[in-house]
């Protein structure tokens, strides 16, 4: 099992990759580390945060996908149907965007021991957009 942090503004994490559900996204993404980004409060999808990509591009298709992710469980979504971007739900999410429901490819695990997501929830609503980085951990 591979293990991460996740550095949200002042926040950090532990998260595991999901590399036997997900296993081309999760190598993907690896090989991609340390990856730094602006997480915002979602529009569409209720209690998430999202990172927009834009045309960004894994080489990854669906594998492991949902649409009703659980707090923590970050999920890919390709370009394509609607663009580029990381979901990284803080409570209760549909992912959705302006097309529709979407679904992502779950890839990554945040473990939230200390409901400090909810913390991440709290200061996206009320300070703004939040800078994200993911590293090994080590």
């Amino acid at each position: 099992m591979t293990h991460l942090t996740v550095r949200i503004g002042s926040l950090s994490f532990a998260a595991t990759l999901e590399s036997e559900r997900a296993r081309r996204t999760a190598a993907a993404f690896l090989s991609r580390l340390p990856f730094d980004g602006r997480l915002v409060q979602a529009r569409w999808s209720g209690e998430a945060g999202w990172v927009p990509l834009a045309d960004y591009d894994l080489g990854v298709d669906y594998e492991n996908a949902t649409s009703h992710p659980a707090p923590g469980q970050v999920l890919w979504h390709p370009p394509g149907l609607s663009e580029a971007e990381l979901l990284v739900p803080y409570g209760s999410a549909c992912f959705s965007s302006r097309v529709g429901q979407l679904a992502g490819n779950h890839f990554l695990t945040i473990l939230d021991e200390h409901d400090g997501l909810a913390e991440v929830g709290r200061r996206l609503l009320w300070e703004g957009a939040q800078s994200i980085r993911f590293e090994l951990t080590g």
